[in-house]
């Protein structure tokens, strides 16, 4: 099997993912798309009609993130028309898996030159639709079957399954914050970041405007959970909440709400783009790289064990944990 080389990667600042507050909040998600696009032809100097392939990750895939968001942003960013490009949606592996599959691609010969990355405004209005967020989109039968909860409350329910405690995630909230002023401090995203521009050529952002250097453990400690309320909200005329979506498979759960925005993932703007190629591409042209796929995986969910109890004493065979999607 041939090796899949990265040649470079680079990526926009994380903007706040609020609008309103955000410095990339206003840009079209496929500008910023574009902008690590065109960035990675002037730190490369390849040729667009080179590139085989682009396989963009985004989750949300509505109103201005709609239409293949990496064939646009790729037309945005002046690439020869020749150029292809997919959008995929694997929810937050969404950019990993397009990673994993353009380096396959490259592997299994059937590619020499892709490009992988993705773009998500979480500050884009409406990105998941009307009405109460259900991963099933209102299909009962599904529901029934195989019921997905919040993602948030889901996440307090396992963390009380695996026996997580608040200070075990503050602190890991905590230790975060400090990786991430530590490394931003020693310069080790400077090689990556590029600055972002409206398209009156003026300055967007060009440094990291999320994490929260300041954040204290006191300071985590005082937030409320964030999820408390929204799991027992009615989500429909029946009175079905997240919770007891959770509840009916796990009926004796008492759930330990955790979470909240200090120990969460944060809500962010941003881009990212890799280019790969397999060796004899880049041997050829001259591109030097910077590292070599080996392997990949597309995270296959985990079940809890068959032998495992459920709360309450009844064994889980076949059980998974809470789902979100």
């Amino acid at each position: 099997m041939a090796d899949a080389w990265i040649i470079d990667a680079c990526r926009t600042p994380r903007g706040i993912g609020k609008a309103g507050k955000g410095a990339l909040a206003g840009i079209h998600p496929q500008q910023l798309g574009a902008a690590v696009l065109r960035a990675l032809v002037g730190r490369t100097g390849i040729d667009t009609a080179d590139v085989e392939d682009i396989v963009w990750g985004t989750s949300s895939q509505r109103g201005p993130q709609s239409g293949d968001l990496g064939r646009m942003s790729a037309l945005d960013a002046g690439y020869d028309v020749r150029t292809s490009g997919v959008t995929l949606d694997r929810f937050c592996g969404s950019g990993i898996t397009s990673v994993n599959m353009a380096a396959a691609s490259i592997m299994a010969g059937f590619e020499d030159l892709v490009i992988a990355g993705g773009t998500e405004m979480m500050s884009m209005e409406g990105r998941r639709g009307e009405g109460p967020l259900m991963m099933d989109a209102g299909n009962l039968r599904l529901r029934a079957r195989h019921p997905q909860s919040h993602q948030g409350v889901c996440a307090d329910a396992v963390a009380t399954l695996e026996g997580i405690t608040r200070q075990d995630v503050d602190r890991l909230g905590f230790e975060s914050q400090q990786k991430a002023a530590a490394a931003i401090n020693a310069g080790y995203f400077n090689k990556s970041l590029i600055p972002v521009c409206r398209e009156d050529g003026s300055l967007a952002l060009d440094r990291e405007e999320y994490p929260r250097p300041q954040t204290s453990l006191e300071g985590l400690a005082a937030l409320k959970p964030a999820f408390t309320t929204v799991a027992d909200h009615p989500l429909d005329d029946k009175g079905t909440t997240y919770r007891s979506l959770i509840l009916q498979e796990y009926p004796d759960l008492e759930i330990d709400f955790m979470h909240h925005a200090g120990n969460s993932s944060g809500v962010v703007d941003g881009s990212a783009a890799i280019l790969l190629a397999s060796p004899n591409y880049a041997k050829a042209h001259g591109l030097k790289p910077r590292a070599r796929c080996r392997d990949g995986e597309y995270g296959r969910l985990t079940h809890v064990d068959a032998r495992r109890p459920r709360p309450g004493g009844a064994q889980g065979a076949g059980q998974g944990r809470p789902k979100a999607g």
